[in-house]
C-alpha cells in the first residue's frame, strides 16, 4: 500500500533585518526532521522549513538565535536585492572585480584589461546600446564560463578515466552544476564571476558524477582526489553564492 505525505503547508510573515522588512515563509514539511534557513536567491526573501508539529516558541527561539548570522548575511546585499549590471557598475570575472565601461562604439567584441595597481582596476569595456550593456557582460562571461569549465572538465575526466557526453550552459537559480546519467553535465554560466578555484572544484565535482551518482562518502572521496581544496570551495559558493545569483543582467 502506498504512503502518501501531506502537503507542505506555509505560512507568509515579515522579518525585520536592519531597517530591512523581508518576506519570510514559515513551511511544514512531513518528513522535515529539523528547522532549515534559508536566504532566497537576491538576498529578496526568507524561507524557513520546520517539522510538523514544532511549538511556535521553538521557530521564535531559532530565529532569535539566527538574527545576527541573518544580518551579516542580508547585509552583503544591495537594499533592492539584486545588482544590477551597467555601464559603470562592477562585475566580477574569476572573481577580480572589473568596472564595465564603454568603447563608443556600436560594434565590437567586450574585452576584459587588468589593472596595473589599486588606481588603475580592471574594465570590461563593452560596445553597443548603453542600454543592453548587461547582456553584453552576461555573454561575455558565458565564453568566460565555457572555456574555464571545459578545460578543467577536459582535466578532471582524463584523472578519473571518464568520458563526458556533452557540456551545456544555463542560468539556473537553485544548482551550480548537474550530471545525468548518461554523462551530460550542465553548469550556470554564473561560475564564471567567481574565482578559478571555485570553478575548478565545480567541474570536479560534477566529473565526479560520472562516477558516483550520488554524495555519499565514496563521492566525496573521488571529489577531493580531483580536488584537493574541494571543503573551501564548497565553504565559499555557500557564502558567497547567492550574491553571485542576485547579480541582475538586463
Amino acid at each position: 500500500m502506498a504512503i502518501r505525505h501531506a502537503a507542505m503547508k506555509a505560512t507568509a510573515e515579515t522579518v525585520e533585518l536592519g531597517g530591512r522588512h523581508l518576506p519570510l515563509a514559515v513551511k511544514t514539511h512531513p518528513r522535515a526532521r529539523r528547522m532549515t534557513l534559508k536566504i532566497e536567491p537576491g538576498g529578496r526573501a526568507l524561507s524557513l522549513t520546520v517539522p510538523p508539529g514544532l511549538p511556535r516558541h521553538e521557530i521564535d527561539g531559532f530565529l532569535r538565535r539566527h538574527h545576527d548570522w541573518l544580518l551579516d548575511k542580508i547585509s552583503r546585499f544591495p537594499e533592492g536585492g539584486d545588482t544590477v549590471v551597467k555601464i559603470g557598475a562592477t562585475v566580477p570575472v574569476l572573481g577580480l572585480d572589473h568596472r564595465i565601461i564603454h568603447s563608443g562604439n556600436l560594434r565590437g567584441l567586450t574585452k576584459a584589461t587588468p589593472g596595473q595597481n589599486e588606481r588603475d582596476p580592471s574594465v570590461l569595456c563593452v560596445s553597443g546600446p548603453e542600454d543592453r550593456a548587461g547582456m553584453r557582460v552576461a555573454d561575455y562571461l558565458k565564453t568566460v564560463a565555457k572555456r574555464e569549465i571545459g578545460v578543467r572538465v577536459a582535466v578532471h575526466a582524463a584523472a578519473s578515466g571518464k568520458k563526458v557526453a556533452s557540456i551545456a550552459f544555463k542560468d539556473t537559480k537553485t544548482r551550480w552544476g548537474s550530471c545525468s546519467s548518461k554523462g551530460n553535465l550542465n553548469f550556470s554560466w554564473r561560475i564564471a564571476m567567481a574565482p578559478p578555484e571555485i570553478v575548478d572544484y565545480l567541474a570536479a565535482h560534477e566529473v565526479a558524477h560520472l562516477t558516483e551518482m550520488n554524495h555519499g562518502p565514496r563521492f566525496w572521496a573521488l571529489c577531493r582526489k580531483l580536488c584537493p581544496h574541494t571543503e573551501s570551495a564548497r565553504a565559499w559558493l555557500k557564502e558567497n553564492g547567492t550574491v553571485l545569483h542576485a547579480v541582475r543582467f538586463e
